[in-house]
């Protein structure tokens, strides 16, 4: 499959979708209830991320990408684009705010769009893509 069409597979990005929103709700739901039990807010949520990033990864490899490569090779890719996306957000809310004068709301839809977008054409192309043979 060529890159072009790996991005613009409608199926993969419904299952990316998906596999988001999960991770999201896993990590909202989790880390609540961690805290609920006791943990400090620190470790609960923490754990909470830890857990909603290992749930997505293994998601997104299997069955949203349907990666064959090992996880020597995915896992840190997938690390190295996550905390690219994290600081991607960062900048993204800082210019949208600083620059545009968004409100949190608007910001927080614009942030939320460009790191998605972001982390489904880069883990199509690069952390899942297949070898080049």
């Amino acid at each position: 499959m060529s890159a072009l069409a790996r991005i613009a597979d409608g199926r993969r990005l419904t299952r990316f979708v998906i596999v988001g929103v999960g991770a999201a709700l896993l990590l909202l739901v989790l880390s609540y209830l961690f805290v609920r039990l006791g943990m400090t807010p620190f470790a609960g949520s923490t754990i909470a991320y830890a857990i909603a990033f290992a749930a997505a990864y293994t998601a997104q490899r299997n069955w949203t990408f349907e990666a064959t490569q090992g996880h020597g090779r995915t896992l840190p890719r997938y690390f190295v684009l996550q905390a690219g996306c994290a600081m991607t957000s960062g900048v993204t809310a800082h210019t949208a705010v600083a620059l545009f004068g968004a409100s949190p709301l608007m910001m927080s839809v614009v942030t939320t769009i460009v790191a998605s977008a972001v982390s489904f054409v880069l883990s199509s192309l690069w952390v899942f893509a297949p070898d080049a043979s």
